[in-house]
C-alpha cells in the first residue's frame, strides 16, 4: 500500500502548454479540430433529441452555420468567483488569509497531484481528451440511461461544457433548447481557442467541492489540511468525486457516502486506465484520513491582522480586498509579537487582571514591529485595543508640552514655575479648575526639568496655559497623534483619548530626532498577475521633519533621567532609553511610553470598559510607573537583546535659548522660597505654597547610561501608590 496509495504525484502529468500529449493524442487533436463542423450538426440532432423537440428538428440544420457565427467567446461575461487574499509577517512566515466569499486559490496544473486530473477526467469526462468540446457519443449513452432508469441519473455535458457554465454567463440560466445550444457552441469554440491542459486546470480551480471551497487547493486544504499537490490516490479521488453533489457526498458529515463516491471515482480511473489493479484495490480500502483545515479561517495576530485588512480595504476598497487574490507581506516581527505577549501574560497573570497593548515601531522608518493586546481571563475581542481604542494618556501627553516648551526656546534647566496649588478661573461665569498633585505635595519654584521628573501637574497645568492649549494640540499632531484633539486647559495633563498607536509613533518621532515617520503596516503587496503594485508606495517610509534634533535631543535628555531618578525608573534596562509614564483620574488608565535609539514602544494597561478603577491589583493601586513600564522594561530588553547598544546621536542643530516670560511663570525670589509658606499669586487665585527640599538638582546632563542606576532620592512605590499624579477631567475649554 505504501507504494500506491502513499504516492502524492503519480509522475508528471501534462504541461500547462499542451506540449506533453503523446503522438497518438495529437493526431486525435487535430482529427477533432477539423471534424467540429460535423460535430456541431450531431450536436444539434442529440439536443434535439433529448429535448423531444422534434418540431425544430426540420430548421437545426440548416440553421448550423448562422449559429457558429453568432456564438462568440468574445461576447461572454466573465463570472468573478474571485481569490483568497493572504497576510505575511516580515520574515515571509503566514499570518492568515482575508477570505473570499467564495474560498478560492487557483494554482497550476503541474501545481496539482496528477491523480486529481487523472480522477476529474475519469468520473467527469472519460473522453475529454478525443471529444472537441462536445461528446456527442456521451450525450446518447445518458440519453440512453435515463430512458431506461425513467429518470435523469447520467449527464452528457463534458468538462469544457461544465467550465462554460461556470465560467461565462453566456445565455441566463433557464432550461431550453436554445440554451443547450449555446452553450455547447461555445464549448466547441473554447475547445479550439485553449489547449486541454488550460480547460482541466482552469475548470478544477473554478469548480465548487462544498464546505465554501472553490478549486482543488482550497478543497485540499480544507479536507486534508494540505496543499493539493500532496494529495494521495484516495484523498485525490474523493475531492475529484464531490462536484456532482457536494452536500450528498459531504466527507464531514455523510462517510458513508463519500466513501462510495470515493470509489465509483476509483473504479472509473481503473476502467479508463489510469490506475492499475493494484492501485484500485489498495485505494478502495484505505480509509478516509479527513483533517479539517483551518488555513483560511485561523489568523495569527489577529489584532494586527485587521488592523492591515482596514489598511488594505481604504487602498483597494473591500471587493477587491476580499476577491482580488492579494498577497500582502507585513513589517511585523513575530519575535517581538511574543515578546510582547509574554511581557504582558507574565505581569498580568491573573484571570481579573486589567487589559493591556502594546504597539512598537522602528523610528527610522515608521515600520510597525509589535502590535499586541491582551485581555486576561476575557474572551477574544475582535476589538483592536492597540489601535481602535483611545483612552486619556494621563502624564505621559506632558510630553508633548515640554517638546513645545523646548521648541520655543524656553531652557527647561532654568525655567522656574511654582508647584503649589492652582486654580484657573478665565471668566466669572466658567467653572474653576483646580489641577492638583497626586498625593497633594507641592515643591515650590521648580524648574521644568525638575517637575517633569515628578510629573508635577500644578507646573505642567501653568506651562500647558503659557504655551496655549491649540499649540499642544499642534504639536502633537506634528509628531503622529493621529486622534482629534480638543485644546482644553487639561490637554497637557493628558485629558484627551488617544490610541496606543498614536503614542507610539509619536515618541518614535523623538527617537528619530525629531523626524517623523507615518507608521507603516505594508512593505510589499503582490497582485494576482503576479507583479508588484508600485503605484500605492507600499513600503516607502513618509518622513519629515516636525522639530530641530537639538529640540528632540533636550527633550530625550530629561526623559532619560526620568527613567533613571524619576517616575520611570522600573523602565530602566541598563541601556541608553528616555520614557514618560501616565497615569489617569481614579486609576482607569496607565502608560509608560518610551524609546531607545532603534525602537519605540507604547504601553497601555487599563480595563476594557473604562470604568473599572485599578485600585487593588496584585495589591497596588495601578500607575504608569508600575505595571506598564515593567511591561515596557520586559519587552524591550528582549526584543533588542540580540542588537548591540546605541546611544542617542547628538544633535548637529543646538537650541537657541531665549528669554522667556509666561504669565504663570514664577518671577519672585527663589532663595526666600525654599523652606517654609509664603502667599503667591497667580491669576485666578491666591493662597499659601508649601515648600519642601526640592530633589537633588538635575540641570546637568545624566549619568552613562550603560551601567546600573544610581540612587535615586524618590523610588517609585513597589507595594504602595504612586507618586504619578492623575489629570483633571476636560471640563474646561480655553477663554
Amino acid at each position: 500500500m505504501a507504494g500506491t496509495t502513499g504516492q502524492t504525484n503519480g509522475g508528471a502529468y501534462r504541461n500547462r502548454n499542451g506540449s506533453g500529449l503523446p503522438s497518438g493524442r495529437r493526431r486525435r487533436e487535430r482529427r477533432r479540430r477539423r471534424g467540429s463542423g460535423r460535430r456541431l450538426a450531431a450536436l444539434v440532432f442529440c439536443c434535439v433529441v433529448l429535448g423531444g423537440a422534434a418540431a425544430v428538428a426540420g430548421t437545426a440544420f440548416t440553421g448550423v452555420e448562422a449559429f457558429r457565427s453568432s456564438c462568440s467567446l468574445d461576447s461572454l461575461q466573465e463570472v468573478t468567483i474571485g481569490e483568497n487574499s493572504f497576510i505575511y509577517a516580515a520574515d515571509g512566515s503566514f499570518l492568515g488569509v482575508i477570505p473570499a466569499d467564495k474560498n478560492r486559490q487557483p494554482l497550476h496544473l503541474d501545481e496539482m497531484s496528477s491523480w486529481l486530473g487523472k480522477a476529474t477526467v475519469a468520473i467527469e469526462d472519460r473522453r475529454f481528451y478525443e471529444h472537441g468540446g462536445v461528446d456527442y457519443e456521451g450525450i446518447f449513452r445518458a440519453a440512453w440511461a435515463n430512458l431506461e432508469a425513467h429518470d435523469v441519473v447520467q449527464g452528457g455535458s463534458t468538462i469544457t461544457q461544465q467550465l462554460v457554465r461556470n465560467l461565462y454567463r453566456p445565455v441566463g440560466t433557464e432550461r431550453t433548447l436554445q440554451r443547450k445550444l449555446k452553450e455547447a457552441c461555445l464549448a466547441i469554440k473554447l475547445d479550439q481557442a485553449w489547449s486541454k491542459e488550460k480547460i482541466l486546470e482552469t475548470y478544477m480551480n473554478q469548480v465548487y467541492y462544498g464546505a465554501h471551497a472553490y478549486g482543488v487547493e482550497a478543497a485540499a486544504q480544507t479536507y486534508f489540511s494540505t496543499s493539493a499537490r500532496d494529495l494521495t490516490l484516495p484523498e485525490a479521488a474523493l475531492i475529484a468525486g464531490l462536484p456532482q453533489a457536494p452536500s450528498y457526498y459531504d466527507p464531514f458529515s455523510r462517510q458513508t457516502e463519500a466513501v462510495r463516491r470515493r470509489n465509483e471515482v476509483l473504479r472509473a480511473m481503473l476502467e479508463g486506465g489510469a490506475i492499475t489493479q493494484a492501485q484500485h484495490a489498495a485505494a478502495a480500502v484505505a480509509p478516509i484520513a479527513l483533517k479539517p483545515g483551518r488555513l483560511y479561517s485561523e489568523i495569527r495576530e489577529p489584532f494586527f491582522f485587521s488592523f492591515v485588512r482596514e489598511q488594505l480595504i481604504e487602498e483597494y476598497g473591500a471587493n477587491m480586498v476580499r476577491t482580488g487574490g492579494l498577497r500582502v507581506y507585513t513589517t511585523i516581527d513575530l519575535r517581538f509579537q511574543k515578546l510582547a505577549q509574554a511581557a504582558i501574560k507574565g505581569t498580568l497573570d491573573e484571570p481579573t487582571d486589567p487589559a493591556s497593548a502594546i504597539v512598537a515601531i522602528n523610528p527610522a522608518n515608521g515600520a510597525i514591529r509589535a502590535m499586541v493586546s491582551v485581555a486576561p481571563g476575557r474572551q477574544r475581542s475582535q476589538f483592536n485595543l492597540a489601535a481602535q481604542g483611545k483612552r486619556q494618556a494621563g502624564s505621559a501627553f506632558k510630553t508633548f508640552v515640554l517638546t513645545e516648551a523646548v521648541r520655543r526656546g524656553i531652557n527647561p534647566d532654568s525655567t522656574i514655575y511654582v508647584s503649589a496649588p492652582f486654580t484657573w478661573q478665565p471668566d466669572p461665569q466658567s467653572e474653576p479648575w483646580s489641577p492638583k498633585t497626586y498625593d497633594g505635595s507641592y515643591y515650590g519654584p521648580s524648574t521644568i526639568t525638575q517637575s517633569t521628573l515628578r510629573s508635577d501637574n500644578s507646573v505642567y497645568a501653568r506651562l500647558t496655559l503659557d504655551l496655549g492649549p491649540e499649540s499642544i494640540v499642534k504639536i502633537a499632531h506634528e509628531m503622529g497623534v493621529r486622534s482629534q484633539l480638543e485644546p482644553v486647559a487639561s490637554i497637557g495633563l493628558g485629558s484627551n483619548d488617544v490610541s496606543v498607536l498614536d503614542m507610539a509613533s509619536a515618541y518614535a518621532t523623538l527617537a528619530a530626532g525629531g523626524v517623523y515617520s507615518k507608521p507603516m503596516a505594508v512593505r510589499k503587496v503582490v497582485l494576482p498577475n503576479g507583479e508588484v503594485d508600485t503605484q500605492t508606495g507600499w513600503g516607502q517610509p513618509e518622513r519629515q521633519r516636525v522639530v530641530p534634533d537639538g529640540v528632540a535631543w533636550n527633550v530625550t535628555r530629561i526623559l532619560a533621567q526620568n527613567l533613571l531618578y524619576g517616575t520611570g525608573t522600573r523602565a530602566y534596562f541598563g541601556r541608553p532609553a528616555a520614557g514618560k509614564t501616565g497615569t489617569t483620574d481614579n486609576h482607569t488608565d496607565a502608560w509608560f511610553c518610551g524609546y531607545t535609539p532603534t525602537l519605540a514602544a507604547a504601553v497601555w494597561v487599563g480595563y476594557p470598559s473604562a470604568t473599572i478603577e485599578m485600585t487593588n491589583v496584585h495589591g497596588i493601586a495601578v500607575t504608569g510607573g508600575s505595571f506598564p513600564a515593567e511591561i515596557w522594561n520586559l519587552f524591550v530588553s528582549q526584543a533588542l537583546a540580540r542588537a548591540p547598544a546605541v546611544d542617542f546621536l547628538p544633535p548637529k542643530q543646538q537650541v537657541a535659548w531665549r528669554p522667556w516670560q509666561g504669565q504663570y511663570e514664577f518671577e519672585g525670589d527663589t532663595s526666600t522660597l525654599e523652606t517654609g509658606t509664603t502667599d503667591t499669586t497667580q491669576t485666578g487665585t491666591t493662597g499659601p505654597v508649601t515648600a519642601t527640599t526640592e530633589p537633588p538638582p538635575t540641570t546637568g546632563p545624566p549619568p552613562p547610561t550603560t551601567g546600573p542606576p544610581p540612587p535615586t532620592t524618590e523610588p517609585p512605590p513597589t507595594t504602595g501608590p504612586s507618586t504619578e499624579p492623575p489629570p483633571p477631567p476636560p471640563t474646561v475649554t480655553v477663554g
